[in-house]
Order: C-alpha cells, then sequence, then structure tokens
C-alpha cells in the first residue's frame, strides 16, 4: 500500500504545479457556467412549473458541475497512460514489483484530485458572490453538507473506476481513440454533464438513475441542493457503492486477460 501511497503523493504534487493551465481553466469554467445559467433562466423563463429543480437548485449544480469538473468529466483520462500502451512503454511498468491497476488508479486519483483542488475554490468563491437565484445557494442542511462530501467522494471514485476499464480496453484495441471517444460521449451525457438527469423523461430518468454514470456527479450534486433525499437518496448511495465494487472488480478481472495476452514488439 505505502508505494501506492507514493505514486498518488508524487502525481499529486506534479498536478499542482500546472498552475497556469489551472487559471486558464478557471475562467473558462466560470465563463461556461454563466453562458449555461442564461440557458437555464431562458427556458425557466418559459415555463418554471415544467421542470422538476427550481432555478436556484440547477445554478447551485451547474456552479458545483464547473467547480468540480475535473473530477468527474471522462476526457480527463491521462494521455500518457494510453501513449504507455500504444508504444510499449508499458513494459518498463511491467518490470517493476507493483499491480499496474493498483498504481493506474493511484495516479489518476491524484491526478483528479490536484486538478480540482487549483480550480474549485476560486469558482465557488465567484459562484457565491453572484446575485440570486444565478449565483451559488448553501446547502439546504448541515446534513445535506456532510452527505454531499461523502457521494462527492464516491462519486469520483466511480469515474475513475471507469476510465480506468478504458484505459485496459486499450490492450485489446489498435488505436485508443474510438474508445476514448465513445467513453466521453455516453459518460458526459448519462452522467448530467449535458443537462441535469433529473431533466430526462421521467421513463428514460429512471433507467439511467439505474446506471454507473448516474452514480458519478448526479448524486452529490442533487444531495447538495435538497433534491436527492430520503430513500432516493438512499438508493442513489447504494447504487454509487455498488457499482464502484463491480467496475473495480470488472477492471482488476480484465487486466488479469489483458496482463496474459500482452506483447511488446520492438527493442
Amino acid at each position: 500500500m505505502r508505494k501506492y501511497v507514493s505514486f498518488f503523493k508524487l502525481r499529486f504534487v506534479m498536478g499542482l504545479q500546472y498552475r497556469s493551465a489551472a487559471l486558464a481553466g478557471i475562467a473558462t469554467q466560470i465563463f461556461w457556467g454563466m453562458m449555461e445559467i442564461l440557458m437555464f433562466r431562458a427556458f425557466y423563463e418559459a415555463d418554471a412549473a415544467a421542470f422538476p429543480m427550481t432555478l436556484q437548485a440547477t445554478c447551485s449544480y451547474v456552479w458545483m458541475q464547473q467547480a468540480f469538473l475535473t473530477l468527474f468529466m471522462a476526457w480527463m483520462m491521462e494521455g500518457e497512460i494510453f501513449e504507455a500502451i500504444v508504444n510499449g512503454n508499458i513494459s518498463y511498468e511491467l518490470c517493476r514489483p507493483i499491480d499496474i491497476y493498483d498504481m493506474w488508479f493511484a495516479r489518476s486519483m491524484a491526478n483528479r484530485f490536484s486538478k480540482a483542488l487549483l480550480r474549485c475554490v476560486p469558482v465557488l468563491l465567484i459562484s457565491v458572490l453572484v446575485r440570486e437565484p444565478y449565483g451559488m445557494a448553501a446547502p439546504v442542511s448541515a446534513q445535506a453538507f456532510f452527505l454531499f462530501w461523502i457521494t462527492l467522494f464516491l462519486g469520483a471514485f466511480v469515474t475513475i473506476a471507469f476510465c480506468m476499464l478504458v484505459y485496459i480496453c486499450c490492450f485489446f484495441t489498435v488505436s485508443s481513440v474510438g474508445v476514448r471517444m465513445v467513453a466521453v460521449s455516453v459518460v458526459e451525457f448519462f452522467q448530467g454533464g449535458v443537462i441535469p438527469i433529473p431533466f430526462f423523461p421521467e421513463k428514460i430518468r429512471e433507467i439511467v438513475e439505474l446506471l454507473p454514470f448516474a452514480a458519478m456527479q448526479n448524486v452529490s450534486f442533487r444531495v447538495y441542493s435538497g433534491d436527492l433525499a430520503g430513500k432516493a437518496l438512499e438508493k442513489a448511495v447504494f447504487l454509487q457503492v455498488f457499482w464502484l465494487i463491480v467496475l473495480i472488480a470488472a477492471g482488476k478481472g480484465l487486466n488479469r486477460i489483458a496482463m496474459k495476452k500482452i506483447v511488446v514488439q520492438g527493442g
């Protein structure tokens, strides 16, 4: 375990060095968040009763989505891992007395958490200063705020576990581009990255909420505003834990198969 903690620390410190990229990301995310909120405002002004969430809750959802973007977006996968698989540098990793899956999981955690740490505080501070109902609202209760953090980390782990499957699938393909494009598109839409999941038609929403993608950012953001509570919250947290276990088990199983079949050409 100590060696994987070391991998986490090294990657985390490395991620904190990219401050210029963080500043650019902060500016982009604030602008994008404002554009999304203006779009939602137009819909709410047309017929606010048609939406399952209040405008204030939706705005809070958008701001949290921008603040914690690097935790949940599938396109935040590490290019170095894909390159190592394609060009054969994975052979260096296989020489180490480590488990490839556990090392990549620790690296991915550090990469996402370091970027989120640099960006989330400025975005949240600015969102609080925006006038109601377009700014970030306070949590509905202390309990909701506590559960928000628990579900946030669970959702981040589910996202990482899914991305680990994408990495490992690339052992069985000639190019990683196709797998990445499909994964990014599917995750972004079904986790509520385009529109919040409560906005989906009811029959479709009931199915989507059972998928692993709904266990990512959807749960924590809705818990914060009080949109998810009671039995529905218990079910959502159960699904987060369930999908985390399933995805990790599937990733480790697929990784064992890949390690038996891997061939590195050249020298």
